[in-house]
């Protein structure tokens, strides 16, 4: 029979972290005929004595890896510096822990130049989300993220406040007409779109990227699953934008969330793993693996990260000119910034690679989007330049629940009750993205005020995101 046992209850067994884990619970997860308990004791032995079981029938993978494990020495590995700068860190107070000792842990890194941490943060995989890191020379694949290139994108039109709410039924039309959603979903035939980006070069590098060119072709205009959405509000200007040029007043916008899809995905987890082979790195370190930039992987990765970002812009650019085909609308402005991403700036006088996952730009003058909840609003900013954030802000309100939590502790009726309480209309999205999963938004703009001031105020009123319980892809 199946026994249930996760890796929690084998790391309290007394495993160790990383692919032995793994290697275990895939053991578990085949029907071997053993009840809970008797797995417990298999699993118990074959750590206290692992030579007994090398050419045991199910567990000697298990046994071959810990024998291996206990034979490595801390010669084998990259040494981390025990002794690394301090990171910058904004809204501490309510960022959690496991967000926080991931950042030390990148800051120990022997490439790291200088860190911060914004006030969305929340734990991920290697740099967590909400973390910027700057190196010497080296990109960090899992320092960019999984969906690279993952962007806001913003269109501000000239249709008033009152507009919205006289022909709601046919922005909701349009909204449906034209956009698409969820992992895997894409294009077919008459309705793929056609972009300059596809008739990029960087498609020709090698084989690997090559080959991701048909699926790119067919989610070109999509978006993805997860936190990703296609909405409509209204975009307050509480006084003249000189910079913009808009005036003081109400005004319909559409903003977008999604990034490099099934591309950008692929792209991570193929450079990701070689990174992990070239870089070896103590356990506590492995996801933040990095390429050398004056090698041939890592001006791979770093053309594949710039083609996914590229690839990304144009998705959000065929919805954006969709919808303002649809509308018939004038554009008074439009916003795009993401983050996902790594850039060459110039920081303390030298050059360095600045990895923002989950953290955009925010140097001086530079315009953002950072938005809240489906229910809360989304500020238009425009960057201060602060060093000590690496002229940085966040990308969001940032996750307090993780998307089981959401799960188990949110009804579908609180869900409904809040949405109806701020009068948005929802088209897709789970209990996971319900707005008590995310952080306050207004706490976290008051946490970075030394970073960005706001220009405008988005009021979320028409949402729509996948509804098949996809994760970003």
């Amino acid at each position: 029979m199946s026994t249930q046992i996760n890796g929690t209850d084998i790391l309290e067994l007394g495993f160790p972290e990383g692919k032995i884990i793994g290697i275990a619970l895939k053991i578990n997860s085949k029907r071997n005929g053993f009840t809970r308990d008797e797995m417990i004791t298999n699993f118990k032995n074959v750590l206290e004595t692992p030579e007994n079981y090398i050419d045991d029938k199910i567990f000697s993978k298990l046994a071959v890896a810990l024998i291996e494990k206990s034979n490595e020495k801390p010669e084998d590995f990259i040494a981390l510096n025990q002794n690394p700068n301090a990171y910058s860190a904004y809204g501490l107070d309510h960022i959690e822990d496991g967000a926080r000792k991931q950042m030390e842990v990148a800051m120990k890194l022997p490439v790291t130049v200088a860190g911060a941490l914004m006030p969305d943060a929340h734990q991920g995989y290697g740099l967590p989300i909400g973390g910027v890191l700057a190196t010497k020379n080296a990109i960090i694949p899992y320092g960019v993220g999984v969906d690279i290139g993952c962007r806001m994108a913003l269109s501000v039109y000239d249709i008033p406040e009152a507009f919205y709410f006289e022909n709601e039924a046919k922005f909701k039309k349009e909204l449906i007409a034209n956009s698409i959603f969820g992992a895997g979903h894409g294009f077919h035939g008459q309705y793929k779109s056609d972009h300059a980006v596809l008739e990029n070069e960087t498609f020709n590098m090698n084989p690997f990227v090559k080959n991701l060119k048909d699926k790119a072709w067919s989610q070109l205009g999509s978006s993805g699953g997860g936190n990703h959405f296609v909405e409509f509000g209204i975009m307050e200007f509480a006084q003249d934008d000189a910079v913009l040029n808009i005036p003081k007043g109400k005004y319909v916008a559409l903003l977008t969330h999604s990034g490099s899809r099934g591309m950008g995905a692929t792209i991570a987890g193929h450079y990701t793993k070689i990174a992990k082979e070239e870089c070896r790195l103590p356990e506590v370190a492995k996801n933040l693996a990095y390429l050398d930039m004056n090698s041939q992987l890592g001006q791979e990765y770093w053309m594949a990260m710039n083609l996914a970002g590229d690839y990304a812009s144009a998705c959000h650019e065929i919805i954006h000119n969709k919808m303002e085909r649809a509308l018939g609308a004038t554009i008074l402005a439009k916003v795009e910034n993401h983050h996902n991403f790594a850039w060459k700036e110039i920081w303390n006088g030298e050059e360095v690679i600045v990895h923002r996952k989950g953290a955009t730009p925010a140097g001086k003058g530079v315009m953002g989007i950072i938005p809240g909840s489906m229910t809360a609003p989304g500020f238009l900013v425009r960057g201060k330049g602060e060093e000590n954030a690496i002229n940085s802000a966040s990308h969001g309100a940032g996750r307090q629940m993780s998307r089981t939590q959401a799960i188990k502790n949110i009804t579908q009726s609180e869900m409904k009750s809040i949405l109806r309480d701020h009068g948005v209309t929802l088209i897709g999205a789970g209990l996971d993205e319900a707005p008590m999963a995310y952080k306050d938004i207004n706490q976290v703009m008051e946490a970075q005020q030394d970073l960005v001031d706001v220009v405008a105020k988005f009021t979320p009123k028409l949402v729509r995101m996948a509804d098949d319980g996809s994760k970003e892809d």
